[in-house]
């Protein structure tokens, strides 16, 4: 695979906006949540809540209408019922934060790109919905600072989701869209051979989370590889802790912990319907294969 480089002058482009008549890129701070189908939100609920120990209501899942776990008061899961009949992909939908979703919206209209209207359906702040050029379901949500009031649960195995990846076919279509228009930077990129690019990490432009392309998957990949590879992270000072906490808590099956290619000591628990949930540690605990990596660590 022949790499596209993220560069410096793409990246200089879309923060100061494509042109002086076209509007200005607003900030986009972070992943705001994940949304994932579930065959029965009752029998997850168990997963989510009594295993990883995510409340049930409270922060930003304040009138939203899925079931929804936050993770932080800007952060969090929300699950919906499997549609009829049943995708094959169930990764419903990744959303970043903004500072101006209204801006956000002028922003990628004024560049082509279709955009839902600014609603605030299924509860919740106003957002609005579209795909990325692969059609991955994306949408940016802005918050009001109000809900800032959330207390972390003693519970909670993580207090962070820093990253969610997600299949691309095309590396170099799908930066078009989230490096030269939207700002994203490399942070990461690797595979299982020391020549191989299978996965490719960008940092939103104003935050130090990140997203994930998993490269090289076959284009007839089932359900239960789709779970693997689209998947969202967790990050933990200590993944041997974790693993340690989540036993106690009745969850003997999950991969790890063990250090990847990427140098982090992670491991890799499943929700009932086998989607990933990885829980990672926020540093290195070693060198990475492959490539350094270019933009600061997420902090707890």
């Amino acid at each position: 695979m022949k790499l596209i480089p993220v560069t410096l002058a793409a990246a200089l482009l879309s923060l100061a906006g494509a042109s002086p008549d076209q509007p200005v890129r607003p900030k986009i701070t972070g992943v705001d949540h994940v949304r994932l189908y579930v065959s029965s939100v009752d029998k997850s609920r168990a997963f989510y809540s009594d295993v990883l120990g995510l409340p049930a209501s409270g922060g930003g899942c304040a009138g939203v209408t899925h079931a929804c776990f936050p993770i932080n008061w800007y952060q969090q899961v929300e699950l919906e019922t499997a549609p009829a009949p049943a995708p094959q992909n169930w990764l419903a939908e990744i959303a970043f934060a903004t500072d101006d979703v209204t801006g956000m919206r002028r922003y990628l209209l004024a560049h082509g790109v279709t955009a839902g209207a600014i609603s605030k359906s299924g509860g919740g702040p106003l957002h609005f919905e579209l795909r990325d050029p692969e059609g991955t379901s994306i949408a940016f949500v802005q918050k009001p600072a109000a809900l800032a009031d959330y207390e972390i649960s003693r519970r909670q195995i993580s207090s962070r989701m820093f990253h969610a990846g997600f299949v691309v076919k095309d590396l170099a279509k799908e930066n078009r869209f989230y490096v030269d228009l939207l700002g994203f930077r490399l942070y990461w990129y690797g595979g299982f051979k020391d020549d191989g690019t299978d996965w490719y990490e960008l940092q939103v432009p104003d935050g130090d989370d990140w997203i994930e392309y998993m490269l090289n998957i076959s284009p007839g990949a089932d359900h239960k590889e789709l779970g693997i590879q689209n998947h969202f992270s967790l990050g933990v000072k200590n993944a041997q802790s974790a693993a340690a906490e989540l036993r106690a808590r009745g969850l003997s099956s999950f991969d790890g912990p063990e250090i990847g290619r990427d140098g982090k000591s992670s491991l890799d628990a499943y929700d009932p319907d086998g989607t990933r949930v990885e829980v990672m540690e926020f540093t290195p605990a070693q060198t990475p294969c492959c490539h350094a990596y270019t933009a600061p660590h997420p902090k707890p």
